[in-house]
């Protein structure tokens, strides 16, 4: 066990990317090479979508001027909503989520301190009341805030991402 696993750590943050390794031996049973499994799902949120999190709150910094004390508007369906609840700690936090989300997914966000805004399913998506629209127009609306982007720019983010490091076994 390596001293990154032995020791308390200050921040969760810390505590991404740095998983157990499992050799699959059955599955890559005469297979040349050893295949290792990465274990994501141990991650503080449960989910690989943990690395992404952070490198979308440093690239939103580092290219929008955006700082302590502005606030962070996203569309939220799932894991990334929950890894930004978490990251983004000392922002507001503003998240758009269709109606057909389950309440605890909405509990969850609103104990973390975020403002949940609910907003109707049976709508198109390009519909200004669709949940993403509406966290578009909050963000362009609301000065100090930042829309996330999850959707949009992740191939930036990724790219100044430690692709290595997030898509291969070493942590």
């Amino acid at each position: 066990m390596s001293k990154k696993h032995c020791s308390p750590h200050e921040d969760v943050l810390d505590l991404v990317g740095w998983k157990s390794l499992v050799c699959l031996k059955l599955v890559a049973k005469g297979v040349l090479i050893p295949v290792y499994e990465k274990c994501e799902f141990m991650n503080p949120g449960g989910s690989v979508k943990d690395r992404i999190g952070p490198a979308i709150i440093e690239d939103d910094e580092a290219r929008k001027n955006f700082g302590w004390g502005g606030a962070i508007v996203e569309t939220a369906s799932g894991n990334i909503g929950m890894v930004l609840a978490t990251v983004s700690m000392g922002y507001d936090r503003i998240f758009t989520m269709l109606d057909k989300m389950k309440q605890e997914k909405v509990r969850l966000l609103r104990a973390f301190g975020a403002e949940v805004v609910i907003r109707p399913t049976a709508v198109p998506p390009d519909h200004r009341e669709h949940s993403s629209e509406k966290a578009k127009r909050i963000s362009r609306e609301t000065s100090g805030t930042v829309l996330a982007g999850q959707y949009g720019e992740i191939i930036g983010i990724v790219t100044r991402y430690d692709l290595v490091r997030a898509l291969t076994c070493v942590a």
